[in-house]
């Protein structure tokens, strides 16, 4: 500001050289730019040996009228701001004199400039003479618009239109004087063309700014889809000009389809039977085009591009076609892929269910049919036995038998695999096995009674007193089929002495099992026999034959001593014996054949009994 004083003085100093029959000479800017709302300042310069006798500032009222409307005077001593202006409280006049140089100045300065103070404004000097110098400045008022704002088009612009399109709208608000709007394509700026068609419209705001709309129209081409659009805003503000962007946004182009791609899903492993499929088919074109898919020549329903194929079998293999259908151009393309779907039939066993003699032979043979190859493997509890189609069974026993399974699987496609089970039996009778498991927390015995052969064994269950001989009632029965025979459960408590017998029988013959339960559940195994029809008659002939024995040890010990053979000892010597025999019980087991019984003998106690009987 300093130096525009400077020029104006030295302006004013030529002036009053070169002319210097002027009294009064004023020099002022030509304009004076300023921000809206900002502070002005309007200098008046002028040439004068005395002070003036009058400074008096003007304003010109805009429109066709012209005329001049007193704002300030200054009469060298008091100053007035014009009652009833606009200017009341906005403005100042600073005043000054240097009578060694013959000149002053008088400096307007504006508050809160607005809009409406972009006028003329009319600085006169009066001196002693009534001489009058005037000078004229304009004040031209700025203000930054806010950042443009760009928006595509919602629908898309089809590269088919001959003409110009609409692709985008650039909106500026509040600019004063009126901004300007440049389009961009990437880094260059579009010009009006063939091509190229800009519209643009200038509104004024209630307040005096200005709105500038922009519309940008072109004849697109399928590369237009990748550029990037924005528009640039240039304005004017005090002393410089700048400009502001807008961001940057694609546009959207529609051009035909003139290729179409089919993609199966899953592409990254073979389809077996079962699998959900999905075949999708994809344009080149935007918008995607209408699609249609047959297989075989079949027309399918499906949902728009895609075509899904739920719990698929061999018979969805076969060529799929999708064909395209553009509206706009009427073209037509299509594109074809080939699904096979993989299968594996269920498997056949042969024979399906064998009986077979102890020490007899089997072949077994296991197939399936597959579009792969495959692998077959036979399996025993989950225990692989060997891979291969044919298992040969030999030397049958009830080791052999129970249930087998053959597994067919695909290497090439996991998750493709078949399983078929097949039961083995023996025929024989019946052969036993016992489980015994005690419970110490409830005091009750377990057990398990299981009876391999075939047919399946029938298992009776019978309980009787050790004391008494008598018959106790059988406890609750639990039986359940095996892959070898039947699997027995009964739970007795240990209260008393039992004695527990298991039967099992079926055509070919019966075995028994019995068992001793003492009171503190300490079990024995007393007797086991296996019989051939007429089982019951052999136990009776074993029965009394062990009588025999008995009555013949007890007459050769009764011979023995009577014929002295057997000394006696003293009575001290026999109540020794006698405690002796009270406390231990002498067992003896005798066999015959498979069953075995076990006799409980007291020791004989006499008056006679010396240490060594």
């Amino acid at each position: 500001m300093t130096l525009r004083y400077i020029a104006l003085l030295i302006a004013g100093l030529s002036v009053l050289t070169c002319k210097t029959w002027a009294v009064v000479d004023v020099s002022m800017e030509d304009w004076v730019d300023v921000s809206l709302k900002g502070h002005a300042e309007i200098p008046c310069i002028y040439t004068l040996k005395e002070p003036a006798k009058m400074i008096v500032w003007f304003t010109k009222l805009p429109g066709r009228d012209q005329s001049r409307r007193r704002i300030y005077y200054y009469d060298g001593q008091k100053k007035f701001i014009e009652e009833g202006s606009e200017y009341v409280g906005r403005i100042t006049v600073t005043h000054s004199h240097e009578p060694q140089n013959a000149r002053g100045s008088a400096i307007l300065i504006i508050d809160n400039v607005q809009l409406s103070d972009q006028r003329e404004f009319i600085c006169t000097v009066h001196n002693v003479s009534t001489d009058i110098g005037e000078g004229h400045t304009r004040l031209q008022i700025f203000n930054s618009p806010s950042l443009p704002v760009i928006e595509g088009m919602h629908t898309g612009v089809s590269v088919t239109v001959e003409e110009p399109s609409k692709v985008a709208h650039c909106k500026v608000d509040d600019g004063y004087p009126t901004p300007n709007i440049t389009w961009y394509k990437g880094r260059f700026p579009l010009q009006q063309s063939e091509d190229v068609k800009i519209m643009e419209l200038v509104t004024t705001k209630p307040n005096g700014l200005f709105t500038v709309h922009s519309e940008l129209y072109i004849k697109v081409d399928k590369t237009d889809e990748d550029a990037l659009f924005y528009c640039e805003v240039k304005y004017f503000v005090p002393g410089e000009v700048r400009m502001k962007e807008s961001k940057k946004i694609n546009i959207t182009v529609h051009y035909p389809t003139t290729e179409v791609t089919l993609s199966v899903n899953p592409h990254d492993r073979l389809i077996k039977e079962g699998d959900t499929v999905e075949i999708r088919c994809v344009g080149n074109g935007k918008p995607q085009p209408i699609f249609s898919f047959t297989h075989n020549g079949d027309e399918l329903s499906s949902d728009e591009e895609m075509l899904l194929l739920e719990n698929v079998n061999r018979s969805n293999s076969g060529t799929y076609v999708c064909q395209s259908f553009d509206l706009e151009t009427g073209t037509s393309v299509e594109d074809s892929v080939d699904i096979t779907v993989h299968y594996l039939d269920h498997i056949v066993v042969t024979p399906e269910k064998t009986v077979l003699d102890q020490e007899g032979d089997l072949t077994l043979t296991c197939n399936a049919l597959s579009s792969l190859p495959t692998q077959t493997a036979w399996y025993k509890h989950d225990v692989e036995l060997m891979e291969g189609h044919v298992l040969e069974l030999n030397n049958a026993s009830y080791d052999t038998a129970g249930m087998y399974m053959c597994k067919v699987t695909v290497p090439s496609l996991p998750g493709l695999q078949e399983l078929k089970s097949v039961q083995i039996s023996v025929r024989g009778k019946p052969k036993i096995t016992v489980e015994i498991a005690v419970n110490k927390a409830d005091r009750s015995v377990n057990l398990t009674c299981h009876a391999e052969g075939y047919p399946s064994p029938t298992i009776t269950w019978s309980l009787s007193d050790q004391l008494t001989g008598q018959p106790v009632p059988v406890p609750e029965v639990e039986d359940q089929k095996t892959d070898t025979g039947v699997l027995s459960m009964i739970s007795v408590r240990d209260t008393s002495k039992l004695t527990v017998y298991c039967s099992a029988a079926n055509e070919f013959g019966t075995a028994n099992v019995a068992h001793k339960i003492e009171a503190s559940a300490r079990v024995k195994t007393t007797q086991a026999t296996s019989t051939k029809g007429g089982g019951s008659g052999v136990i009776i002939a074993v029965m009394i034959i062990f009588l025999l024995l008995i009555a013949i040890l007890g007459s050769i010990l009764y011979f023995l001593y009577k014929k002295g053979k057997l000394p006696c000892g003293r009575s001290g010597k026999q109540d020794f014996m006698k405690e002796k025999a009270s406390k231990d019980d002498i067992v003896m087991e005798m066999k015959s054949g498979k069953s075995e019984e076990v006799v409980l003998l007291q020791g004989v106690n006499g008056d006679k009994t010396s240490p060594t009987e």
